[in-house]
């Protein structure tokens, strides 16, 4: 009597996908909530462009040999290269150099998440003028519900000092560049490789922060054991794979659940911060950070 057969490999494969489909969005979650904490723990130990620098040289010289093996197709065109050129500045430079700075001068990672998530209600509030789209009544309350949270949050945060006031300025600029890099996507529609377009968007984030850091940091990185797992963990898992389960998820059609997640991004990197560097929210804090969230997922529904 034969013994008894397992499931075709066929069938193993399709349910290891299914598997990580479902498990994708809340690894991602994870991944990316934690940037904001640990970049933070990171900055005790380095400039926030002197951070910044090492962390897109380290992702460019990862991505390099895996566009000379692949060797994916290029954009056919000037315009495609710039396109996607621009929108890498907008969210490397502009976005990441700026919240690194507000972080770096002492904006806390719960807030700067809450700032960062209003991102969305930007979009929202730019795209009937870029993208002609039609702005209904729902979605003006999720906007405002979303804005009255942000500025809850932020009052609420700690008693403010000249350096606070300039990182909480940072991390308000650094959102409009996030904003204004989706929307430039949205008006100049490239399609590319995603290896290209990461390995052109670090490349740009690399040689705009890089000359920024030699000009205005002093250079210096405590290596400490800290710092390290803090850069590794930053390029590995908050850039690599965090990018890479989104790659995975959009091509199994999962767009509007990744929406869906970055609304929980401000309580996970509270939590994050808690757990990581002993940040607290206090109970108006977290009441402003629930609004937030409930009115971007306000604006997601009436999208």
């Amino acid at each position: 009597m034969g013994g008894v057969s397992g499931p075709p490999a066929a069938t193993r494969g399709r349910f290891q996908a299914d598997l990580l489909a479902g498990l994708a969005p809340l690894i991602f979650l994870l991944l990316w909530s934690s940037g904001f904490g640990v970049a933070k723990a990171g900055l005790r130990h380095a400039e926030p462009l002197t951070f910044l620098s090492l962390r897109y040289g380290i992702i460019v010289l990862l991505f390099l040999p895996i566009f000379l093996i692949l060797r994916p197709r290029l954009p056919a065109t000037r315009k495609a290269w710039l396109h996607i050129a621009v929108v890498g500045f907008l969210i490397q430079s502009v976005y990441f150099g700026l919240a690194w700075i507000g972080l770096g001068l002492g904006v806390s990672a719960g807030v700067a998440a809450v700032i960062s998530s209003t991102q969305p209600l930007l979009v929202a509030l730019m795209a009937p003028r870029i993208a002609k789209e039609r702005v209904g009544a729902l979605r003006w309350v999720g906007l405002l519900l979303g804005a009255a949270g942000a500025v809850i949050v932020i009052a609420a945060s700690a008693s403010f000092s000249t350096d606070l006031d300039i990182g909480i300025l940072c991390c308000a600029v650094a959102t409009l560049g996030m904003a204004g890099g989706t929307l430039y996507q949205k008006r100049f529609v490239t399609e590319a490789h995603p290896v290209v377009v990461n390995l052109v968007h670090y490349a740009v984030g690399f040689v705009t922060i890089a000359p920024l850091a030699l000009g205005f940091d002093s250079m210096k990185i405590d290596w400490t054991p800290d710092f390290i797992l803090s850069l590794g963990w930053i390029v590995a898992a908050n850039s690599v794979l965090a990018i890479s389960l989104l790659l995975f998820m959009i091509n199994r059609s999962e767009a509007s659940r990744i929406s869906a997640l970055f609304f929980l991004v401000p309580p996970m990197a509270a939590l994050f911060g808690w757990l990581l560097l002993g940040e607290t929210l206090t109970l108006t804090a977290c009441a402003g950070m629930a609004i937030a969230v409930a009115g971007v997922w306000l604006v997601s529904r009436s999208a």
